[in-house]
């Protein structure tokens, strides 16, 4: 036992740390979210949406397919993959500040670069060029702010993982809610975008402010700083090791002066201090085992599950979102046409990913040790089949019947969609820190981050054969 009281863990006044981490959330998906919603303004400067008029059927050329869905999905999922585990293998050589304030900055000049490019004409196929480069890059220190930042989140209390990960489905939300008053405003397209991606800049700047506000909290600092209270555990142990054993030598000492001393009693205090020096011995190798960080591999064999099940989900999610859904028409004609999809694909979807994210703070179900959860996250697969059913129109060949023609029964099935995908996803990343010990939690939250970008970036790859499917 220590010879004091260890220290109490102070109170998070006025919520701050909660804020700071729910702020964190949001800046790490603002750059996928806000490039995926603008899909509007990316496919009118591509000139994707037109088509030659009856007249001049015979002459003109169709516009050109960049398949700009599926590879902005898959050249944000494919860098988010490999700097991910990048991040997990050298997470402990690089600073923390230098890879979460670092990303933030370079995440907030690319949203810089992407803004200005709305004033700049240039030809379509150097723009597709500039724009794909731009989603690698900005989605490559995406990967290293999201694996830093769930490393950190694990160190607290479950609540602020789950907190965290609310901030992340909101991400989508401030992006929809954007795209949607962008478009409200009536006004040119380009006019439109520039408002519109001038607010990620605004929003990446206040995450920045958030991080640096959260290294001075004390409520973070008691949580941050494990490191120096490993140390201390250690050498407080040590210290009691040493005690024990000199306080053993004094007394056998004191009896050898006082008593008269026999080959018997000489054995027996002999072996007395070999016990005494093995006791210290084994303690003090279980203290260093203790201390010592576990392996990837020692920390993966025990979160295997967790990260089965955040890569099952993130694979049915990104297969058919937002390459297939983005394309699904309504059955109404008017103003309604240009609200549509932000409304009912990427507003849905957001709100409801955020709302089962956020459920998960005061409902976990089913527990970490239940076979009942991977099982529930396999059944989401039939969400697939019934998205492709919707009125998807990507070619004037469609290869599937459509069975739900209402504008109502997709808004249905996206929302259920994305409930599940949310809260399975929140559950997965909360549960894996508490499946090791707290020294681990970083690597554990590091490994779910990777396992994460699996997930997205298998599921990218596979919208390419399900948009042939349709």
């Amino acid at each position: 036992m220590n010879g004091r009281k260890r220290k109490e863990a102070p109170s998070d006044w006025g919520c701050l740390v909660a804020i700071c981490f729910f702020v964190l959330g949001l800046g790490t998906l603002l750059p996928w979210n806000f490039f995926m919603t603008a899909i509007l303004y990316f496919e009118s400067r591509l000139n994707t949406t037109g088509t030659p008029t009856e007249a001049d059927n015979s002459t003109a050329e169709a516009p050109k397919d960049y398949y700009f869905n599926s590879l902005m999905t898959l050249l944000s999922q494919l860098p988010l993959l490999l700097f991910t585990l990048l991040n997990s293998i050298l997470y402990q050589r690089i600073s923390e500040a230098m890879r979460i304030g670092g990303s933030l900055v370079f995440i907030l000049l690319l949203f810089i670069l992407t803004t200005v490019l709305v004033k700049v004409e240039m030809d379509t196929d150097r723009f597709f060029s500039v724009t794909m480069a731009t989603i690698w890059f900005i989605n490559s220190f995406g990967a290293v702010l999201q694996g830093s930042l769930f490393g950190l989140v694990g160190m607290f209390p479950q609540k602020y993982s789950s907190i965290f990960m609310s901030g992340q489905g909101l991400a989508g939300t401030f992006a929809a809610i954007a795209m949607l008053l962008s478009i409200a405003r009536n006004v040119d397209m380009t006019s439109m975008a520039l408002g519109y991606f001038v607010t990620p800049c605004v929003g990446t700047l206040f995450t920045l402010f958030c991080y640096l506000l959260l290294r001075r909290l004390k409520f973070a600092e008691y949580y941050l700083d494990k490191s120096d209270k490993y140390e201390e555990d250690t050498t407080n142990q040590l210290l009691t090791f040493e005690s024990s054993a000199v306080g053993n030598d004094k007394l056998n000492g004191h009896a050898n002066g006082s008593v008269a001393s026999s080959p018997k009693k000489d054995g027996a205090l002999q072996e007395g201090k070999v016990d005494v020096a093995k006791q210290a011995f084994v303690s003090l190798e279980q203290v260093e085992k203790n201390q010592a960080k576990s392996s990837v591999i020692e920390v993966f064999k025990k979160i295997w599950v967790m990260a089965f099940c955040v890569t099952f989900v993130f694979t049915v999610t990104l297969s058919v979102f937002p390459a297939i859904t983005a394309n699904v028409q309504t059955m109404y004609t008017g103003d309604w046409e240009r609200y549509f999809i932000c409304v009912c694909c990427f507003l849905t979807f957001n709100l409801n990913d955020w709302l089962g994210r956020t459920i998960t703070t005061c409902v976990r179900w089913p527990r970490k040790e239940s076979r009942l959860f991977p099982l529930l996250v396999v059944s989401r697969v039939v969400f697939i089949p019934l998205l492709l059913l919707c009125n998807i129109q990507i070619s004037n060949v469609r290869h599937l019947p459509v069975l739900f023609y209402h504008d109502a029964a997709f808004t249905i099935i996206m929302a259920l969609f994305s409930l599940s995908s949310g809260y399975f996803v929140c559950l997965s990343m909360s549960y894996a820190p508490q499946m090791v010990e707290g020294k681990d939690a970083e690597t554990a939250g590091a490994l779910m981050t990777f396992f994460l970008a699996l997930g997205l970036s298998i599921g990218a790859l596979l919208s390419f054969p399900l948009r042939i499917l349709v």
